[in-house]
């Protein structure tokens, strides 16, 4: 089953670097690059002082034209790494129309290929993650997505790197990208969290959805098999149960969301029905705001 997986996503990979690359052209042409704050010369932005700023950082000439004190950053001259974790556990290799929407797999890793040509595009540095720690790209000069994707290759022959990423040691001020669909215990993705965040690390998680896991879109009977070894549920009259599932959905979700703003974490919901062009647009967004907040 492993092997046919990782056959399957093989076969895969070549047209999903050629659209993330395509992606990553789309989204590039509408930026100014992706900004960050930092030591330089080149002006980026105002931003309010904060409590206890220290003087000689206001601008007074800016500050001036209004009732507030404001602080003139500059753009940072050096590259940060970003790093990336895909989730490979058997609950994303689904897809509830495979005939018109990808495995929630496949779209993770579109958008991680996607993320890494524009970073690469941007100067910044940009590495591998897994559940075991840092993972060495294939050598060579070709394209990041493509040795990228290699790698992801290689990691979908194995099965001891399902589950979410260790708390692995990352440098300072490293961001880290999460594509999953956090199908896992609510305590495992709590800690991963606050460990991430008594780090120092920032992240940015997409929760990749299908749509049919949102919806519930189902009625009469039906039997339901699990994806990573669970008993397979049989339910009568699905239809009855579409509200309340919703009503849960949406509170799970939200419960998430608080979990990662708590730890000054974003959280980018995404369904695999939905433009990966926009989500990508939102993704590059979260990375330059984070690059101003130090």
């Amino acid at each position: 089953m492993v092997a046919a997986d990782a056959d399957s996503l093989a076969a895969t990979l070549p047209s999903l670097v050629l659209e993330a690359e395509r992606i990553a052209a789309t989204v590039a042409a509408g930026l100014h690059g992706l900004k960050r704050s930092g030591p330089g010369e080149t002006f980026w932005q105002y931003r309010p002082a904060l409590p206890g700023e220290p003087v000689t950082r206001i601008d007074w000439r800016q500050s001036a034209r209004s009732h507030r004190a404001y602080v003139r950053e500059t753009e940072a001259e050096h590259a940060q790494t970003v790093y990336l974790w895909c989730d490979l556990s058997p609950s994303m290799r689904w897809s509830s129309l495979p005939s018109s929407l990808p495995l929630k797999r496949d779209r993770a890793i579109l958008l991680l290929l996607a993320t890494a040509s524009l970073l690469e595009r941007s100067g910044e540095r940009v590495r591998l993650l897994s559940p075991a720690g840092h993972v060495d790209l294939p050598p060579g000069s070709g394209r990041l997505a493509s040795r990228i994707a290699l790698a992801m290759t290689v990691l979908a022959e194995r099965t001891d790197l399902s589950g979410l990423p260790t708390a692995v040691a990352l440098p300072p001020h490293a961001q880290l990208i999460i594509a999953s669909d956090l199908l896992a215990p609510d305590t495992d993705i709590t800690a991963l969290f606050r460990t991430l965040t008594g780090n120092g690390l920032r992240s940015h998680i997409i929760h990749i959805v299908d749509p049919a896991e949102q919806e519930l879109p189902y009625s009469g009977r039906v039997r339901f098999e699990g994806t990573e070894h669970e008993p397979d549920v049989i339910l009568p009259a699905v239809e009855t149960l579409q509200n309340d599932y919703g009503k849960l959905f949406a509170t799970r979700q939200a419960s998430l969301r608080d979990l990662a703003e708590r730890g000054r974490h974003t959280f980018q919901p995404h369904r695999t029905d939905a433009s990966p062009t926009t989500a990508l647009l939102a993704l590059s967004a979260s990375l330059a705001g984070h690059r101003g907040t130090r």
